[in-house]
């Protein structure tokens, strides 16, 4: 039996007929075990008419088993729901022997299938317990002779609580997995020495490459619930210096059905890493704000517009609208929520430059919050084709400024960034452009115009973490641009979060700037990364300087000279106190600069110097305007 069972030219899995057919063998078996047993291991197969019932129970299991569907189960995965299954179907075989025995009776069958009801009843014991026996009897097999082969696993666990322990069943038990848990780390002096099922547990301080080494660990999973996130990243960064892999378990509220699952268990990411506490947003106003409205989403295939989606989607809204130009961006976003079954939304494809669209599209709803996300964000290339960011950047964006104060919008919330702080570049100058004609319309309409501004996100399209994690596939070099350069970090869930709250608290007229936290020096997070890869900087992979791209600087910032922050209820957000401005002046600058066609590089970005005047260029063929400052600020826009 156990060769079918485990036959490895059957694509590993025991075929769903081999094991029916296990099934209704053992039943028989075990009616006739059940005979013996009832009649005191003397049976008369004449007297009792046995092999006459034979079929008849062979028949009654097959309609039994197909109908539940007990063999369906893979058996080097059985669980409690199998168990479940076969107990059902051994339920409904009795009934179906015990029906039919009574009705068989009644119409002058007792001399032939005459089975006594005692033994339906000893029958259905011995199914039950005997059938789910042996599934977990082949598991077993299957695991310990099977697998014989696979060397274990050697991981540690940080944490000998509630959790770790949980965590040791959990790889224990695992059927896909061979793992051998050879101790417990914890700080608790109290723990230190002990141990849980003849699991030593060990003081991490202790914890050294030689240990490592003699002992063979791979990895190191961290279970510990109650712990304050610098506490954690303090503790697996200093674990990063040892020559294994560090892996977390997710929160118990994640856990799958209130299980912990091997699949769970993943790599520290390098979010985990970035030393500050994850922003955790709780207002029951944005409940009431978001409540019964029509929302508006640009660039909302975009890694910030489709997390502002997917949260909004979990509030009580009317309508979401999600617009973007890139098709098939746009058409993942619709198939995930289609799987989420999110409901009341839609899909428009269309440009922020298409006027026409975008008309027709406002006056096709009624629309009260706008979320815009949609930009062209990459620094080089926007320095290299200055024209197509002022496109998207300006005028996509004031057209959908325009279109919101003639419809009433309640709301528009612009996405900002902290590189059109004092920008040296083209994309942060062309944002920083949108940011002022936002507050210009602010005082014209019912519209109440909210900036946000943050740093970069984690994991967002272009960011240096997928490009990192690209040539650490490539075995490296990683390239970092200056040894020294830094820049603000935030989840993509964070910056979400944050924007929400920020378009709740908002005026109108505000920027807002978010808490970031400490910069982070590039070139160390490139080699965490390297760690994270379970490789070692520089023997395995290195790090290349390969010098600052066009209009990039060293530090990013998220105020510029001449502004001040003021605190808000939630510490995490502050509003930029911003310098006046003369809006008529200003307003019909940026109208120029919008309607310039035909005109050269040169001159587009000397438009962008006279209304940005703290724009300076950086490591750009631009800075040569600057020399002329003086005679850039007399300059007239046409």
């Amino acid at each position: 039996m156990i060769p079918f069972l485990f036959n490895k030219n059957s694509a590993t899995y025991t075929s769903r007929w081999i094991i029916l057919f296990i099934d209704i063998s053992l039943s028989v078996q075990l009616f006739f075990i059940a005979y013996l047993a009832r009649f005191d291991f003397t049976l008369n197969f004449q007297d009792q008419n046995f092999l006459k019932q034979v079929p008849f129970v062979a028949l009654a299991s097959l309609i039994s088993f197909v109908i539940i569907g007990s063999y369906k189960g893979i058996v080097r995965h059985t669980g409690i729901k199998d168990a479940i299954h076969v107990f059902w179907a051994s339920t409904l075989l009795a009934i179906i022997l015990f029906v039919t025995t009574i009705i068989f009776r009644n119409y002058n069958f007792y001399q032939v299938y005459n089975i006594p009801l005692s033994i339906i009843s000893i029958h259905y014991l011995l199914n039950v317990l005997v059938l789910i026996a042996s599934r977990f009897v082949f598991k077993y097999l299957f695991n310990r002779v099977l697998n014989a082969y696979k060397a274990p696993k050697n991981v540690l666990i940080y944490g000998a609580g509630s959790a770790g322990l949980l965590t040791y069943t959990t790889l224990t038990n695992s059927n896909q997995h061979k793992i051998k848990v050879i101790g417990f780390l914890d700080d608790s002096k109290y723990k230190i020495g002990k141990q849980f099922n003849r699991v030593k547990i060990y003081d991490p301080k202790k914890l050294t490459a030689k240990f490592i080494e003699k002992n063979n660990v791979s990895e190191i999973i961290m279970s510990i619930q109650n712990i304050k996130p610098f506490q954690l990243f303090k503790k697996v960064d200093s674990l990063m210096k040892l020559p294994l892999k560090v892996k977390l378990i997710p929160p118990v509220e994640k856990w799958i059905d209130g299980e912990l699952n091997v699949g769970q268990i993943q790599e520290v990411k390098i979010e985990d890493l970035l030393d500050r506490s994850p922003i955790q947003i709780e207002n029951p106003i944005l409940q009431k704000e978001l409540e019964g409205k029509v929302i508006l989403i640009t660039g909302a295939a975009g890694s910030i517009g489709s997390e502002i989606a997917h949260q909004i989607s979990n509030y009580s809204y009317k309508q979401i609208i999600l617009l973007d130009q890139a098709e098939s961006d746009l058409y993942d976003l619709q198939q995930d929520f289609i799987r989420n079954k999110v409901k009341n939304f839609t899909v428009e494809l269309a440009d922020i430059r298409n006027e026409e669209r975008l008309k027709s599209i406002f006056t096709q709803y009624n629309i009260d919050l706008l979320f815009h996300a949609a930009a062209y964000k990459h620094v080089p290339l926007m320095e290299n084709n200055p024209y197509e960011a002022i496109r998207v950047n300006v005028y996509g964006a004031s057209l959908l400024m325009n279109l919101s104060l003639q419809h009433n919008i309640r709301k528009f919330i612009m996405i900002s960034t902290d590189k059109a702080v004092n920008p040296t570049n083209v994309m942060g100058a062309t944002k920083r452009i949108a940011e002022i004609y936002a507050n210009c319309l602010n005082v014209e309409g019912k519209t109440k115009f909210v900036t946000t501004r943050f740093g970069n996100v984690l994991g967002s399209n272009g960011s240096v973490i997928p490009l990192f994690k690209k040539q650490i596939e490539k075995d490296g070099p990683l390239t970092v641009t200056h040894k020294e350069i830094t820049r603000f970090f935030m989840t993509i869930p964070e910056a979400c979060q944050l924007v929400l709250e920020a378009g709740v608290m908002g005026n109108g007229g505000e920027i807002f700037v978010f808490d970031m936290g400490e910069s982070v020096k590039i070139f160390d997070l490139a080699k965490k990364m390297i760690q994270l890869s379970g490789m070692k900087y520089p023997e395995d992979i290195d790090i290349e300087i390969t010098g600052l791209r066009p209009g990039e600087k060293l530090y990013e910032e998220l105020l510029t000279n001449e502004e001040n922050t003021i605190p808000t209820y939630n510490k995490k957000i502050m509003i930029a106190k911003t310098k006046n401005l003369n809006i008529k002046e200003i307003k019909q600058k940026i109208e120029n600069l919008i309607l310039s066609k035909n005109i050269s590089n040169i001159e587009i970005v000397t438009k962008l110097k006279v209304i940005v005047p703290e724009y300076i260029s950086n490591n750009s063929k631009f800075e040569k305007l600057d020399k002329e400052k003086g005679k850039v600020k007399k300059l007239k826009i046409s």
